[in-house]
């Protein structure tokens, strides 16, 4: 069973209807004027519209632990470093192609093709499997 093929048992009680002559006078009890002295005004609950703003499916608002690693072009890094550069986190952090996210540098993941004949020596970057050839 899910969330919307749930239906009440009961069906709801319906309403007095009032404001059409009767022991109560011809406004009975409603007032003049006004949203609420008009046949048919519903004012929804304050609550009803903070529930709707919920998410329905379970884990909406969950955030993955694992952290997405930022994704460089080889070609970008290319521009930056020459033939047979070591390159680790903190290279690149110092050439300022990534940056600190709370006092921590983030995985980085190298992608592309090597397309210039440089070669450069990796320490702890990820890279893909076009690099990897």
């Amino acid at each position: 069973m899910q969330l919307h093929q749930i239906q009440p048992i009961h069906k709801g009680k319906k309403s007095r209807r009032i404001g059409r002559g009767g022991k109560r006078g011809s406004y009975s009890g409603r007032g003049i004027k006004g949203q609420r002295s008009r046949a048919g005004a519903r004012i929804r609950p304050a609550i009803r519209d903070l529930i709707l703003r919920l998410p329905k499916l379970r884990g909406a608002r969950f955030k993955s632990l694992k952290e997405k690693s930022v994704a460089l072009n080889i070609k970008k890094i290319g521009r930056y470093f020459s033939d047979g550069d070591k390159i680790n986190l903190e290279a690149l952090e110092k050439a300022g192609l990534i940056n600190r996210f709370g006092g921590k540098l983030p995985e980085v993941k190298i992608i592309g093709q090597n397309f210039s004949g440089k070669k450069f020596e990796f320490e702890g970057i990820k890279l893909s499997k076009s690099i990897n050839k």
